[in-house]
């Protein structure tokens, strides 16, 4: 039974405001019990919570869970990683929050499907050179098992970013996870919402000396020979990696196809060599004798029959994927949807797959303020999580979830239980002008100061809109990555292996052991020992 009261948020905010004036009249800070007890009574919580019983049976509960939990030290058959690409932890605290509200709850008591895995670790996410990595040296890390210097790719750290030279030298290039995969006779692919060329899924199957080379056009921009160095694109249907995958979903189609040709919605392409990829792929696999399938919307996606293709390629968009919040649902297929797409063609392979599948969106929700396409995303791809879970066995899948980087939200203030997780934490008793509980270091949300050097008001805002920037500290065009540690979280084969904290290039190295492949200590090789 719940206490639901019934206030809306934008009523339960003023709720909120109105307290805190009158704590700041008195002098008081918002721990004082006095404020507790009013604030108590606008709360929509279990009445069981107000008694010791609830929370002793809960953790009791727990503790009996746990007690039970055997490590599962099977040979992973498969191995499936999940990136949230910028899902820091706060953005994970505040997306369960924000699903909980969305269900009628107060939100906080909520987990993600994912959170509820057995084991869970942090991983340390610098850069060689940097202390806040991006997204391109993160996954050289987790995907390759060797840390780079930031804005490079599958390269060690041997290599400075834009040296075309140093990329080219085979010594300081590293292969990833699903490389080490198809050595073992694997199948392998790559789902992403962003890109199929973009810094995280490139990790897979690119060694490049700048993230932003995915096409020869951006090579030449960079003052550069485009036949001394492949772009990443070329590398995808080219290369000794690329063009084993046998599943690439994602968006993208503009480093494809040429700068003078439109594709499918009419949107032009970038390449100079006037090179139509998408037709050397399909050209490379019929040559090999395999059945090869382009699609570029959700309906002929859903409408495939596996029996039927042996190699997946899915591009459905000329550069990143919308937002899930903004999509059209006719062409764009969602990341449960790619999800299941994948791993039904790929568990035609007798001995099984390596599959990475990255919700990109997340991060640049973060990028642009915009806290509810971040929380979103994040929903999103739990939900490609659960579709992963259900359509694979615990008993030889390893699934694992993590994120290369965090971003500098901050999930703060003293808001009352159930207060919208989108809206108002209270009034400030320096200024006496609103603050919001989700905020960021900086970034584009900055809010203009006005009537004598003010903060903004945000009483009059709109913070529920889908697009609406959340306030940061710092003017920036773009709000940066935080360099805080990650969350793992792993089930399956070996997944107690990725419990405590580690170096983020130890992740690949655990998942290979458990599924026997790569050059490494394998569970394999060390049983026979």
């Amino acid at each position: 039974m719940y206490k639901n009261y019934a206030i809306p948020p934008v009523t339960l905010n003023a709720t909120v405001i109105a307290f805190t004036k009158e704590v700041k009249n008195l002098d008081e800070d918002l721990f004082h019990p006095v404020v507790i007890q009013r604030t108590r009574k606008n709360l929509r919580h279990n009445i069981d919570e107000e008694g010791a019983v609830f929370w002793w049976k809960g953790a009791q509960e727990n503790l009996i869970n746990r007690l039970k939990e055997v490590p599962n030290t099977n040979k992973a058959r498969n191995v499936i990683m999940f990136l949230g690409d910028g899902m820091s932890i706060p953005t994970l605290a505040a997306a369960r929050t924000y699903q909980g509200q969305m269900e009628g709850r107060t939100g906080e008591e909520s987990n993600l499907f994912f959170e509820n895995f057995p084991y869970t670790g942090l991983s340390k996410t610098y850069c060689v050179n940097s202390q806040v990595a991006d997204s391109a040296c993160t996954a050289t890390a987790y995907l390759c098992g060797v840390k780079g210097n930031m804005g490079t790719i599958g390269v060690t750290a041997a290599v400075d970013r834009g040296s075309c030279e140093d990329m080219k030298n085979q010594s300081n290039q590293v292969s990833s996870l699903l490389k080490w995969a198809q050595d073992s006779g694997k199948s392998t692919g790559i789902v992403t919402t962003t890109r199929v060329t973009h810094a995280s899924p490139a990790g897979a199957y690119a060694s490049s000396a700048d993230r932003n080379w995915e096409s020869d056009a951006d090579i030449a921009s960079a003052g550069l020979d485009t036949s001394q160095c492949d772009d990443i694109a070329e590398q995808l249907v080219f290369g000794s990696t690329g063009k084993k995958l046998q599943v690439i979903l994602g968006g993208g189609r503009r480093v494809f196809i040429p700068a003078d040709m439109a594709d499918e919605e009419g949107k032009f392409g970038k390449r100079l060599d006037g090179r139509n990829l998408i037709q050397d792929w399909q050209n490379d696999k019929k040559s090999g004798g395999f059945q090869g399938r382009y699609v570029w919307n959700r309906e002929q996606l859903l409408s495939l029959n596996y029996t039927d293709v042996d190699y997946l390629l899915g591009l459905f968009e000329g550069s990143h994927m919308k937002f899930h919040l903004e999509a059209n649902e006719e062409t764009e297929p969602t990341l449960a949807e790619m999800t299941e797409a994948a791993i039904k063609l790929l568990s035609k392979e007798e001995n099984g797959f390596a599959l990475f599948i990255e919700g990109g969106k997340i991060d640049h929700a973060h990028h642009s303020t915009t806290v509810k396409r971040a929380l979103d995303e994040t929903l999103e791809m739990d939900k490609a999580v659960k579709k992963a879970v259900d359509l694979t066995n615990n008993e030889d899948t390893l699934i694992v979830v993590t994120a290369d980087h965090a971003h500098t939200m901050s999930y703060s203030g003293y808001p009352t239980r159930g207060n919208d997780i989108l809206g108002l934490a209270g009034i400030s008793d320096v200024d006496s002008l609103p603050y919001s509980t989700l905020s960021y270091a900086n970034g584009p949300g900055f809010k203009i100061l006005k009537n004598g050097c003010k903060r903004h008001d945000l009483s009059g805002d709109n913070m529920g809109s889908d697009t609406y920037k959340f306030p940061a500290f710092v003017p920036l065009l773009s709000e940066t990555h935080g360099g805080d540690d990650v969350a793992v979280f792993a089930t399956g084969p070996w997944a107690h292996l990725l419990t405590g904290l580690y170096e983020q290039n130890y992740i690949p190295h655990a998942m290979a052991y458990a599924s026997c492949i790569g050059s490494g200590l394998t569970a394999c090789s060390n049983n026979k020992r």
